[in-house]
């Protein structure tokens, strides 16, 4: 490959490198739009909440539940569990839920028991509980209500008013957890349901290394986090590395720090040895190449006469047929400076 290609894609990937990002990440639990197959969660009674075939607003297929008794006279109590989740060390657990729901006054003759809310609830468990479990063991997480309901001239028009809510779910205890939705009433369709926790990602911030840390369960609460001093430094005694990691999942309060060791030199999240460019051999032409025999740091000094010497000296490199590999020899090496 040619030389001035390959310092070019080295040089892209350093400046990459110097990007970084402290976004919370989201570990996702559960999420139905991901499954095509049939869902299979439990509902209670068999007329109650009915599992279909949809698409999404990008016409994507997917499976959602619906439950729309809003005729009949005598109050509704339909019950829909979802699988067993595991909670894989989440504290603090969203819960996002995307659903539409029809506005009881523009259903002509509907009963005076129509809702336009539907219950969350969630019930904690070791294992995968089977089949809807006694509703005295669910606790709620709150009542569900719709921003914009759709009318039948909604309907008529196919306008999606699509609702997202999210709720949390903290002080978890056990393995895992089943969520429960309880139409009292309701013409609802349940589009989506996500679940998910938030962590801070891995970083390295002033030459120590913070591993992947999850959010603690009260908003208020920060999880200290002690680094780990990247290759060839050494802590600073006085002032160990310390981050702290919010409820948010993001980095704050960075504290401390780690020292490069005799000699190296910080550069890009590490402790590197001085960079040594050397041309091993002259041109055995009219148009002598410069001597080049230098110690630069990286970035400070040597890109730029580099890229310039392979520009005004790579021609004469191909008329006297010598590869430009064999002429210079590049390696990081530790030096007493």
């Amino acid at each position: 490959m040619d030389l001035r290609k390959t310092l070019i894609s080295v040089l892209w990937i350093l400046l990459l490198n110097e990007v970084k990002d402290y976004n919370a990440e989201e570990v996702v639990l559960l999420n139905s739009k991901e499954t095509q197959a049939e869902l299979g969660w439990t509902s209670y009674p068999p007329n109650g909440w009915e599992e279909i075939s949809g698409v999404d607003e990008k016409y994507k297929p997917i499976r959602t539940y619906q439950v729309c008794n809003v005729m009949e006279p005598t109050q509704q109590n339909n019950w829909l569990q979802t699988g067993w989740v595991a909670r894989r060390g989440g504290q603090r657990i969203f819960v996002e839920l995307q659903f539409t729901l029809r506005d009881c006054n523009s259903i002509p003759g509907v009963a005076g028991t129509c809702k336009e809310t539907f219950n969350l609830l969630y019930v904690e468990s070791d294992r995968d509980l089977g089949g809807v479990t006694r509703e005295d063991r669910y606790t709620k997480i709150d009542t569900i209500a719709a921003d914009e309901s759709f009318t039948q001239g909604d309907l008529g028009e196919r306008k999606m008013k699509l609702n997202t809510e999210v709720r949390e779910i903290g002080h978890l205890n056990r393995k895992g957890f089943h969520l429960a939705f309880q139409d009292v009433g309701a013409c609802v369709a349940l589009v989506a349901v996500r679940v998910y926790y938030k962590r801070c990602l891995a970083t390295v911030q002033n030459l120590a290394v913070f591993p992947d840390t999850v959010a603690e369960a009260a908003f208020a609460t920060l999880v200290e986090v002690r680094g780990t001093c990247v290759n060839n430094s050494e802590v600073d005694t006085d002032s160990p590395p310390r981050m702290h990691c919010s409820a948010e999942g993001e980095w704050l309060v960075p504290i401390g720090k780690c020292s490069c060791s005799a000699g190296y030199e910080e550069g890009h999240s590490s402790c590197e040895g001085v960079l040594s460019v050397r041309l091993k051999q002259s041109f055995p032409t009219k148009r002598q190449a410069p001597c080049c025999d230098c110690l630069y740091q990286p970035f400070n000094c040597m890109i730029f006469p580099f890229l310039y010497f392979l520009h005004t000296y790579a021609p004469v490199c191909a008329e006297t047929e010598l590869e430009i590999n064999s002429l210079f020899s590049i390696s990081y090496e530790k030096t007493d400076r």
